[in-house]
């Protein structure tokens, strides 16, 4: 049945009165999320669980305040769990290439870096102390000489060996040689010359019997010498590990309850015993070359440098953390979530150590809570895919990109990976929930809890009342000026237009932030204390000036007649629809003139927007829709001999969607019937093969649309719009459309039934136009007969 909607149908503001309170100020302010309930259940089971896959995924429109519910919701429960470990990197003297992690309690990682860093110091000032002492110089003097004397006695026999045979032991550059001698004393190369060759014969022979003994004291000496070297070397150890002992009791004490780190600890201590002679040379007041046996401990590597291995790499630092981790990744790409193993040039070559092992977010999240926004994850190539590899498999390794795709393998740190236990919250729209879940067997098993956020919330009393206080929270929080209840109510109107139902409040907390701010600006620039309602109103208007410009310019173009859009008088063949425009940050409504013609033919009902492939595909579903009205309502009886086609006159753009097909109806049947239709009354809304006007979405928009347009050439009282009567709910329009409304020039009507439609739009009765378009039909069939019998 048409109806013809009051100005109470139209618009359901929020009363004043029924918010109990005058300003603001005088409420308590909510932070949590509102209206939520559905998701809030779902976020709080899942922070709940712990068992694995039992990731989240936020899914929902831009704008609904998910990533602020997500770190509160999360926030408030990392306050319940404890606060996870410290994780260290060090040394590892048995792997080098594999440097090893230690946890320890929350701070102690902190103060294990400190106490290294101020042990190493003080074993170079025990060891510099005592080997420069004179107790150590005495026993080291001791051993010498007990050694030098050794080699004396070596050297002495053999000399008196020598002597028997009339030679005498002497040291050249070439080493030892015996020399003979000629009364006691050595002989001279021309002495020796000059003696007979019988005579030098001999001498050479009893030479040769001598070397053999000569061979064995050097060996005997050598013995010596390296017994010697033992000695020292022994002496040096124990001397370092009575000084350095004490030192490393202490630390060792202060951490028995870490086993790791106390085997750590001792590692370090027999690597500095083995290691003495670099150690001894790095606490030298004057920079000396390493000697050579310094040179074969440390590898090469300057003194300056060798120290390095005694540090400790503070990887993941929770001495400040209050309960669990949260850490919100902004920029989620490989390294940033999993951490990387830098490098700095040295002699135009790149070099690293365990020091340069740097953390990511999934580490620093480690017993705790990650969130993620998942467009930004997806944009790094690698990131989605690891991240997925380390949940499933508990643990998360540091390596560099590109490590496992090297033709030939090289040399490059392997850190031990770090077993993680990491809930991973993802932000982003519906539409990467559903793909993900369609094509990504893994995102099934990782992510098993959904937490969607509607866009609408119900207008009850209870949420009035939690919006007012939400209203409060911002301007506390963001020290806002406070609203009063009639600017509260208008928030709240705003609220209801952008949830496009009156019955409604819009849940895109971010759009109603941006007014309060927006209002409190021009509150301010009023100079009054408080936000009025003409304020909002002030807000309201300039945010849509500030991005109406391509309106206001296709309302100059239908003034100019440019765009030709006719509101007034009567057509065949041709009404006005109305469409949605999205220019991004602001929605309007545009109408149209669709047209049909009709001729002789067995074409059917041609869309011209798809032959040129300017229609979409629901758009094409609603024009085959109205063949199939016209079949089963004309063409019971009597084939279809028809050819239509039907057209959105001056469109460029494209057309989508079905909110149009009781428009294009009217205008077909128009056509065929020859019954001109109104020009002063607009159509919007879908329609099914039975007839039955069904709801479109944007009919707020689409109303003001034809109201400027009739506007802007003249209203004339008559005008109105024509819309689905399930439609009504929907209904929020501007205070300007309902004054028209209320003076009587404008009018909004709602239809259920296409046959609603037709009686306002040809002020006929539907079963007479109706009857018009059979008999046209039928006349249609009969030429079509005698043209094709005659042919």
């Amino acid at each position: 049945m048409l109806k013809k909607l009051t100005f109470e149908d139209l618009c359901s503001n929020c009363d004043p009165s029924l918010l109990e309170f005058e300003t603001t100020d005088q409420l308590e302010p909510i932070s949590d999320i509102i209206g939520q309930q559905r998701a809030v259940r779902a976020m709080e089971f899942g922070l709940k669980i712990t068992k694995k896959g039992y990731n989240i995924f936020i899914s929902g429109p831009t704008g609904t305040g998910k990533t602020t519910y997500a770190r509160l919701a999360v926030s408030k429960a990392a306050k319940e769990k404890s606060v996870p470990e410290d994780i260290v990197y060090v040394f590892n003297f048995a792997k080098p290439e594999k440097p090893a992690a230690l946890f320890l309690r929350a701070g102690m990682g902190y103060e294990l870096t400190k106490d290294m860093e101020k042990l190493v110091n003080e074993v170079k000032r025990e060891i510099h102390r005592v080997f420069d002492d004179e107790s150590f110089e005495v026993q080291r003097q001791e051993i010498v000489e007990k050694y030098q004397k050794k080699s004396a006695e070596i050297f002495e026999k053999l000399d008196e060996q020598a002597k028997a045979e009339g030679f005498i032991i002497q040291r050249s550059p070439q080493g030892f040689i015996t020399v003979p001698l000629k009364e006691g004393k050595p002989m001279s190369q021309e002495e020796f010359d000059s003696l007979s060759e019988e005579e030098r014969k001999e001498i050479e022979e009893k030479g040769r019997g001598l070397q053999p003994k000569l061979d064995e004291a050097l060996r005997r000496a050598r013995m010596v010498d390296k017994e010697a070297r033992e000695e020292l070397m022994k002496l040096e150890r124990k001397v370092a590990l009575d000084a350095v002992n004490p030192l490393f009791e202490e630390v060792i004490s202060k951490y028995a309850e870490f086993e790791g780190v106390v085997n750590y600890l001792k590692e370090v201590k027999d690597d500095m015993i083995k290691n003495l002679a670099a150690l001894k040379q790095v606490t030298r007041d004057k920079t000396e070359e390493i000697n050579e046996f310094t040179a074969i401990f440390t590898q090469g590597i300057p003194k300056e440098e060798f120290l390095t291995r005694y540090r400790v790499n503070l990887f993941v630092d929770n001495r400040n953390t209050k309960g669990a981790p949260v850490i919100i990744e902004t920029n989620p790409t490989y390294y940033n979530l999993f951490g990387k193993i830098e490098g700095k040039a040295s002699f135009g070559t790149v070099v690293t150590d365990f020091t340069m092992i740097k953390s990511g977010a999934v580490h620093r999240a480690r017993g705790g809570y990650l969130i993620i926004q998942a467009e930004d994850l997806f944009k790094d190539p690698f990131a989605w895919d690891t991240l997925k590899r380390t949940l499933k498999n508990g643990e998360a390794r540091i390596e560099n990109i590109g490590e496992q795709y090297r033709v030939i393998p090289t040399v490059s740190l392997k850190p031990q990976p770090i077993p993680v236990d990491v809930k991973v919250i993802l932000i982003g729209p519906s539409l990467y929930y559903y793909l993900l879940n369609e094509y990504d067997e893994d995102f099934k098993k990782l992510f098993k809890i959904r937490v969607d956020f509607d866009v609408e919330m119900e207008k009850t009393k209870e949420n009035l009342k939690n919006y007012a206080a939400f209203i409060c929270h911002i301007c506390k929080n963001d020290r806002l000026l406070h609203f009063d209840r009639e600017a509260v109510a208008k928030v709240i109107d705003y609220s209801s237009r952008l949830a496009e139902d009156k019955t409604k409040l819009s849940t895109r907390f971010n759009d109603i932030v941006e007014l309060l701010y927006e209002a409190s600006t021009w509150a301010e620039i009023e100079g009054s204390d408080l936000v009025k309602k003409q304020h909002v109103i002030k807000a309201i208007e300039e945010k849509a000036y500030r991005s109406n410009r391509v309106e206001e310019k296709l309302l100059k173009m239908i003034e100019k007649g440019e765009i030709i859009v006719e509101v007034s008088g009567q057509k065949v063949g041709q009404v006005n629809g109305l469409s949605v425009l999205d220019v991004g940050d602001y929605t309007f409504g545009q109408p149209s003139r669709i047209t049909a013609t009709t001729y002789l033919g067995d074409a059917g009902v041609v869309n011209i927007e798809r032959e040129v492939k300017l229609s979409g595909k629901i758009h094409e579903k609603a024009v085959l829709i109205l063949s199939g009205f016209l079949g089963e309502k004309y063409a019971k009886d009597m084939p279809l001999a028809l050819s239509a086609s039907i057209t959105f006159e001056q469109n460029y753009g494209g057309v989508e969607g079905d909110s149009a097909t009781c428009a294009e109806l009217i205008a077909l049947l128009s056509s065929i019937s020859g019954i001109p239709v109104r020009q002063d009354i607009a159509i919007t809304g879908s329609l099914d093969q039975h007839g039955n006007v069904q709801p479109v979405g944007g009919v707020t928009h689409k109303i003001e649309g034809f109201y400027h347009a009739c506007k802007i050439k003249g209203l004339t009282g008559t005008q109105g719009v024509v819309i689905p009567s399930k439609n009504i709910d929907n209904l929020m329009l501007k205070e300007e459309v309902l004054e028209a409304v209320k003076e009587g020039k404008f009018h909004i009507f709602c239809a259920e039934t296409i046959d609603d439609v037709i009686e306002i739009m040809t002020e006929m009765k539907a079963e007479e136009f109706h009857q018009k378009v059979k008999e046209a039909l039928k006349n249609l069939a009969e030429k079509a007969k005698e043209f094709f019998d005659g042919e």
